[in-house]
């Protein structure tokens, strides 16, 4: 029985969203929860930032956001669009005549901060730009750089001021008969960024962009994110993802999945379930987890995998997996397919033979998918 099999008490109700379209992909609604992430090049190389993109899509994100700060970057922005298998999100902060040539040159959507993109008139010419070349527009508000009226008014960055900000930059571009928007309430606070953004759900049916800013480092940073997003998601808050990470942009994506699909909200690679090993093992459990992340990587179909180094909790666990390998002492272990014991397999040829067994039954299961698609159509 795979991990998958959904039981009642595993339900995450989602909050109702409208939905828009960033590029390709369907924002809010009933659409999965996109996973995006962030170049840390420097735009105006656009060999670099393609490089970067690129490494991303094939980890998995379905949205990249560049930043663009001059004209060199919007300039490159033009390569970079062409050569994304990806929306490009256009990052603009302070000067609004680059998420004009952000638009002009191919961006899916444009990130505008309303702290520091300017007045209603400089926001109506963004919105032009956008009706004009298909973008969506995220409104990407930051504890950070809060407008001053709004610091004046409540004296510190709070969620109240948050929320205030974010509504009042939707009014804009409703005024203006623009609906093509997401909308953000990010801080580095865990408490301060769940209560903005839990207000900001109850206030608006606008697709919501999830982020804890600022998280930190690849650990740090990690645990951060997850408790802060965590907790929205599993109370069904949030249509895409970034988790904002000091560390390369693939592990933001990476993060943002295992994130997805501990909650049941996505589901792409091979989830391995491991104990965290004792005396009791039969093998060397965290080096065999090791290599299986690394071996398995390559792999975008969703399954279950069970690497346990005792008969403590092995058996049960390799019930609910896909493929599973209990340690069993003597050198030796047992494999489990399909959550039933299937046969011995030696400690020192395992990952070999795990590996194997995992890319059959992902193949197996993309046939069945394919099969399926092709009797529907």
């Amino acid at each position: 029985m795979s991990l998958n099999h959904v039981r009642p008490w595993r339900n995450i109700y989602r909050r109702k969203s409208r939905q828009i379209m960033v590029g390709n992909v369907p924002i809010g609604g009933d659409a999965p929860i996109a996973v995006q992430t962030m170049t840390n090049t420097i735009t105006s190389d656009a060999s670099a930032t393609i490089k970067q993109v690129l490494a991303c899509a094939e980890a998995g994100a379905d949205i990249v956001r560049v930043s663009a700060p001059d004209e060199a970057s919007t300039l490159a922005l033009r390569e970079i669009t062409r050569e994304s298998p990806v929306p490009i999100v256009a990052d603009i902060h302070f000067h609004y005549k680059r998420a004009i040539e952000a638009a002009e040159a191919g961006a899916a959507c444009l990130r505008i901060n309303p702290g520091n993109i300017g007045d209603e008139k400089r926001v109506k010419e963004v919105i032009k730009a956008a009706r004009d070349y298909g973008c969506s527009i995220r409104i990407g508000v930051n504890a950070g750089s809060l407008e001053r009226h709004l610091l004046e008014k409540y004296g510190e960055p709070c969620p109240d001021a948050m929320v205030e900000s974010g509504l009042e930059h939707i009014k804009i571009l409703q005024d203006n008969d623009f609906h093509e928007f997401k909308i953000s309430v990010k801080a580095s606070d865990i408490f301060m960024s769940a209560a903005a953004y839990q207000q900001l759900a109850d206030a608006t049916d606008a697709p919501i962009h999830l982020g804890i800013t600022e998280a930190g480092g690849l650990m740090s940073g990690t645990i951060k994110s997850s408790i802060g997003m965590g907790n929205l998601l599993w109370n069904g808050i949030g249509d895409t993802i970034r988790v904002s990470l000091s560390a390369d942009p693939v592990e933001e994506v990476k993060v943002g999945f295992e994130m997805l699909k501990s909650l049941g909200l996505r589901h792409r690679g091979v989830t391995i379930i491991s104990c965290p090993s004792c005396a009791r093992q039969g093998f060397d459990v965290i080096k065999t987890v090791e290599k299986l992340e690394d071996r398995l990587s390559h792999i975008s179909t969703s399954l279950s995998l069970s690497i346990i180094g005792c008969v403590v909790n092995g058996p049960g666990e390799a019930l609910m997996t896909d493929v599973g390998f209990t340690g069993g002492g003597n050198g030796s272990g047992m494999i489990y397919q399909a959550g039933k014991q299937s046969h011995k397999m030696s400690n020192d040829q395992m990952v070999d033979h795990i590996v194997e067994l995992v890319e059959q039954k992902a193949e197996s299961l993309e046939a069945e998918k394919a099969a399926a698609e092709a009797a529907a159509e």
